[in-house]
Protein backbone atom coordinates (compact mmCIF):
# COMPACT_ATOMS: atom_id res chain seq x y z
CA UNK A 1 0.00 0.00 0.00
CA UNK A 2 1.39 3.37 -0.98
CA UNK A 3 1.57 6.62 1.25
CA UNK A 4 -1.73 7.91 0.08
CA UNK A 5 -3.44 4.63 0.76
CA UNK A 6 -2.50 4.83 4.29
CA UNK A 7 -3.20 8.44 4.60
CA UNK A 8 -6.30 7.99 3.73
CA UNK A 9 -7.06 5.10 6.42
CA UNK A 10 -5.93 7.74 9.12
CA UNK A 11 -7.99 10.43 8.04
CA UNK A 12 -11.05 8.15 7.94
CA UNK A 13 -9.74 6.72 11.69
CA UNK A 14 -9.58 10.22 12.37
CA UNK A 15 -12.63 11.16 11.41
CA UNK A 16 -14.46 8.35 12.89
CA UNK A 17 -12.56 9.39 16.53
CA UNK A 18 -14.04 12.79 15.74
CA UNK A 19 -17.81 11.56 15.37
CA UNK A 20 -18.22 9.13 18.17
CA UNK A 21 -18.80 11.57 21.01
CA UNK A 22 -21.23 13.75 19.09
CA UNK A 23 -22.96 11.31 17.30
CA UNK A 24 -23.19 8.91 20.45
CA UNK A 25 -24.75 12.50 22.11
CA UNK A 26 -27.18 13.03 19.96
CA UNK A 27 -28.51 8.95 19.81
CA UNK A 28 -28.93 9.04 23.26
CA UNK A 29 -30.36 12.28 23.08
CA UNK A 30 -32.83 10.43 20.90
CA UNK A 31 -33.37 7.27 22.44
CA UNK A 32 -33.46 8.13 26.31
CA UNK A 33 -33.72 11.81 27.11
CA UNK A 34 -36.70 13.60 26.83
CA UNK A 35 -38.09 15.21 23.79
CA UNK A 36 -37.28 19.18 24.84
CA UNK A 37 -33.56 18.97 23.14
CA UNK A 38 -34.57 17.67 20.21
CA UNK A 39 -34.96 20.13 17.14
CA UNK A 40 -38.76 21.15 17.09
CA UNK A 41 -39.51 20.76 13.41
CA UNK A 42 -38.39 17.03 13.23
CA UNK A 43 -40.47 16.14 16.68
CA UNK A 44 -43.13 17.44 14.96
CA UNK A 45 -42.75 14.92 11.70
CA UNK A 46 -41.94 12.29 14.37
CA UNK A 47 -44.68 12.50 16.60
CA UNK A 48 -46.96 12.61 13.01
CA UNK A 49 -45.73 9.70 12.19
CA UNK A 50 -46.06 8.00 15.64
CA UNK A 51 -49.82 9.05 15.70
CA UNK A 52 -50.17 7.05 11.70
CA UNK A 53 -48.54 4.02 13.24
CA UNK A 54 -50.39 4.63 16.59
CA UNK A 55 -47.21 4.04 18.66
CA UNK A 56 -47.10 5.03 22.11
CA UNK A 57 -43.75 5.69 23.55
CA UNK A 58 -44.67 5.23 27.24
CA UNK A 59 -45.33 0.90 26.26
CA UNK A 60 -41.81 -0.39 26.39
CA UNK A 61 -41.48 -4.07 25.82
CA UNK A 62 -40.00 -7.01 27.20
CA UNK A 63 -37.09 -8.63 25.47
CA UNK A 64 -39.45 -11.33 24.20
CA UNK A 65 -41.92 -8.42 22.60
CA UNK A 66 -38.90 -6.89 21.00
CA UNK A 67 -37.62 -9.84 19.71
CA UNK A 68 -41.23 -10.60 18.14
CA UNK A 69 -41.88 -7.18 16.78
CA UNK A 70 -38.67 -7.60 15.25
CA UNK A 71 -39.04 -11.09 13.12
CA UNK A 72 -42.53 -9.35 12.17
CA UNK A 73 -41.62 -6.03 10.79
CA UNK A 74 -38.83 -8.14 9.14
CA UNK A 75 -40.95 -10.92 7.99
CA UNK A 76 -43.72 -8.28 6.69
CA UNK A 77 -40.73 -6.06 5.28
CA UNK A 78 -39.44 -9.18 3.16
CA UNK A 79 -42.74 -10.32 1.65
CA UNK A 80 -44.08 -7.16 0.32
CA UNK A 81 -40.76 -6.80 -1.73
CA UNK A 82 -40.69 -10.06 -2.81
CA UNK A 83 -44.29 -9.56 -4.26
CA UNK A 84 -42.98 -5.83 -5.93
CA UNK A 85 -40.51 -7.19 -7.21
CA UNK A 86 -42.78 -10.90 -8.75
CA UNK A 87 -45.41 -8.73 -9.98
CA UNK A 88 -43.59 -5.70 -11.09
CA UNK A 89 -44.65 -6.55 -14.76
CA UNK A 90 -48.05 -5.48 -13.74
CA UNK A 91 -47.55 -2.67 -11.65
CA UNK A 92 -47.07 0.83 -12.27
CA UNK A 93 -43.42 2.91 -13.02
CA UNK A 94 -42.08 0.13 -15.49
CA UNK A 95 -41.68 2.14 -18.68
CA UNK A 96 -39.15 -0.45 -20.00
CA UNK A 97 -42.19 -2.70 -19.74
CA UNK A 98 -39.56 -5.27 -17.43
CA UNK A 99 -40.85 -8.59 -16.49
CA UNK A 100 -41.12 -9.93 -13.01
CA UNK A 101 -37.87 -11.09 -10.83
CA UNK A 102 -37.52 -14.73 -10.97
CA UNK A 103 -38.63 -16.16 -8.16
CA UNK A 104 -35.51 -17.16 -6.58
CA UNK A 105 -33.73 -13.67 -7.35
CA UNK A 106 -36.40 -11.97 -5.97
CA UNK A 107 -36.38 -14.20 -2.63
CA UNK A 108 -32.52 -13.38 -2.09
CA UNK A 109 -32.69 -9.64 -3.29
CA UNK A 110 -35.93 -9.24 -0.17
CA UNK A 111 -33.99 -11.14 2.26
CA UNK A 112 -30.64 -9.64 1.80
CA UNK A 113 -31.98 -5.90 1.69
CA UNK A 114 -34.35 -6.82 4.45
CA UNK A 115 -31.14 -7.98 6.69
CA UNK A 116 -29.43 -4.64 5.59
CA UNK A 117 -26.91 -7.22 3.02
CA UNK A 118 -27.96 -5.65 0.37
CA UNK A 119 -26.54 -8.09 -2.10
CA UNK A 120 -27.41 -7.47 -5.24
CA UNK A 121 -27.18 -10.32 -8.40
CA UNK A 122 -28.68 -8.58 -10.92
CA UNK A 123 -28.19 -5.42 -13.14
CA UNK A 124 -30.35 -2.57 -11.37
CA UNK A 125 -31.90 -0.46 -14.34
CA UNK A 126 -32.03 -3.82 -16.83
CA UNK A 127 -34.21 -6.18 -13.62
CA UNK A 128 -35.74 -3.77 -11.73
CA UNK A 129 -38.67 -1.57 -12.50
CA UNK A 130 -38.32 2.00 -10.79
CA UNK A 131 -41.48 0.99 -8.61
CA UNK A 132 -39.30 -2.25 -7.61
CA UNK A 133 -35.85 -0.17 -6.51
CA UNK A 134 -37.72 2.81 -4.73
CA UNK A 135 -40.34 0.70 -2.87
CA UNK A 136 -39.24 -2.33 -2.91
CA UNK A 137 -35.13 -1.42 -1.96
CA UNK A 138 -34.48 2.17 -1.29
CA UNK A 139 -37.48 1.46 1.27
CA UNK A 140 -35.24 -1.29 3.39
CA UNK A 141 -32.44 1.13 2.80
CA UNK A 142 -33.66 3.36 5.69
CA UNK A 143 -35.95 0.41 7.19
CA UNK A 144 -33.21 -2.25 7.78
CA UNK A 145 -30.87 0.35 9.02
CA UNK A 146 -33.03 1.73 11.64
CA UNK A 147 -34.07 -1.82 13.04
CA UNK A 148 -30.27 -2.60 12.88
CA UNK A 149 -29.70 0.40 15.44
CA UNK A 150 -32.69 -0.44 17.55
CA UNK A 151 -31.14 -3.63 17.34
CA UNK A 152 -27.95 -2.73 19.22
CA UNK A 153 -29.89 -0.40 21.23
CA UNK A 154 -31.94 -2.32 22.43
CA UNK A 155 -28.87 -4.95 23.70
CA UNK A 156 -27.25 -1.99 25.34
CA UNK A 157 -30.48 -1.16 27.79
CA UNK A 158 -30.40 -5.03 28.43
CA UNK A 159 -27.00 -4.69 29.51
CA UNK A 160 -27.27 -1.64 31.38
CA UNK A 161 -30.24 -2.40 33.07
CA UNK A 162 -29.55 -5.28 33.88
CA UNK A 163 -26.55 -3.79 35.99
CA UNK A 164 -29.07 -2.05 37.66
CA UNK A 165 -30.63 -3.37 41.17
CA UNK A 166 -34.62 -2.79 40.45
CA UNK A 167 -34.38 -1.42 37.37
CA UNK A 168 -37.08 -2.28 34.84
CA UNK A 169 -36.81 -5.54 33.31
CA UNK A 170 -38.04 -4.01 29.55
CA UNK A 171 -35.69 -3.01 26.76
CA UNK A 172 -37.67 -0.15 24.99
CA UNK A 173 -40.48 -0.17 22.24
CA UNK A 174 -39.18 -1.59 18.84
CA UNK A 175 -42.02 0.41 17.46
CA UNK A 176 -41.14 3.97 18.96
CA UNK A 177 -37.35 3.00 18.60
CA UNK A 178 -37.68 2.52 14.57
CA UNK A 179 -39.53 5.66 14.38
CA UNK A 180 -37.08 8.00 15.94
CA UNK A 181 -33.65 6.49 14.41
CA UNK A 182 -35.50 6.92 11.23
CA UNK A 183 -36.87 10.37 11.75
CA UNK A 184 -34.28 11.96 13.75
CA UNK A 185 -31.44 10.43 12.45
CA UNK A 186 -31.17 8.58 8.88
CA UNK A 187 -33.76 11.28 7.09
CA UNK A 188 -31.56 14.02 8.46
CA UNK A 189 -28.28 12.54 7.42
CA UNK A 190 -29.81 11.63 4.08
CA UNK A 191 -30.93 14.91 3.33
CA UNK A 192 -27.17 16.56 4.38
CA UNK A 193 -25.23 14.18 2.49
CA UNK A 194 -27.39 14.23 -0.72
CA UNK A 195 -26.95 17.95 -0.41
CA UNK A 196 -23.22 17.40 0.02
CA UNK A 197 -23.25 15.05 -3.13
CA UNK A 198 -25.18 17.58 -5.16
CA UNK A 199 -22.52 20.41 -4.66
CA UNK A 200 -20.24 17.88 -5.91
CA UNK A 201 -21.19 17.35 -9.13
CA UNK A 202 -22.85 14.20 -8.33
CA UNK A 203 -24.81 12.72 -10.81
CA UNK A 204 -27.68 9.53 -10.05
CA UNK A 205 -27.26 7.51 -13.28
Amino acid sequence: MNAIGWLQILLFAGLIALLTRPVGRYLYAVLEESEAVLPGPILAVERGVRWLCGVKRAEEQLWHEYARSIVWFSLFGALVSYAIMRLQAMLPLNPQGLAGVPPWLACNTAVSFVTNTNWQAYGGESTMSYLSQMLALAWHNFMSAAAGIAVAVAMARGLTRRAVPGSRPTIGNFWDDLIRVTVHVLLPACVILALVLVSQGVIQN
